[in-house]
């Protein structure tokens, strides 16, 4: 079989296992969703860099000693239907980058990223990925169990706090903007100061 190292080898039409993802030894960056190739946007702008960092820096201080920990992007994170069991790679067809991750469960981690729903998701819009991040991840992070999702809006220097409810679904709890104090569904003790991230 010949190595897969550009994305015209590849048949976007044709359903794939995450274990056909880790062979793949492509210059551009890929996410599967319910076994489809997903081209991801081009890389990020100065903006969404400058925020994720800044967001990683605050969650990361605030995790230190905890059990809980924080991944930025690039970190491979492999979805199903919360209700299954821990899959293999070749059961796996949903594999996600999102812009940052943190997980709680510490059997979820493996060499490859997180193999189940983080805990909590941050995804950072940019030119491009609206859709990707506003549609498509977000019923993917509602169906595997993901706990808290944000989606940073840096035009408008706002974020969009979801949280499951008891019946699975994504509620938005809160919408911040300008001067505002984001506090974490799951971390009601930290306190994100929006003027230190935008």
């Amino acid at each position: 079989m010949p190595k897969i190292t550009a994305l015209s080898q590849l048949d976007l039409g044709k359903t794939y296992s995450y274990a056909d993802y880790l062979t793949w030894q492509l210059s551009e960056m890929v996410e599967l969703v319910k076994g489809k190739i997903s081209a991801m946007a081009p890389a990020p702008n100065v903006s969404h860099q400058r925020i994720e960092l800044k967001l990683t820096l605050e969650i990361g201080n605030y995790l230190k000693g905890k059990r809980c920990e924080v991944f930025p992007a690039p970190f491979d994170v492999r979805l199903y239907d919360r209700k299954k069991s821990i899959l293999e790679n070749k059961e796996i067809q949903t594999v996600v980058q999102p812009d940052l991750c943190v997980v709680c469960n510490p059997d979820f981690l493996d060499v490859q990223g997180c193999n189940g729903a983080p805990d909590w998701i941050i995804e950072i819009l940019s030119k491009g990925n609206s859709k990707r991040e506003m549609q498509t991840k977000y019923a993917l992070y509602q169906e595997a169990g993901v706990t808290e999702y944000w989606i940073v809006y840096p035009n408008d220097c706002a974020i969009h706090q979801f949280v499951l409810n008891e019946s699975g679904r994504y509620e938005l709890l809160n919408m911040f903007t300008d001067d505002d104090i984001v506090i974490p569904h799951l971390f009601p003790d930290l306190a994100i100061k929006l003027d230190d991230i935008f």
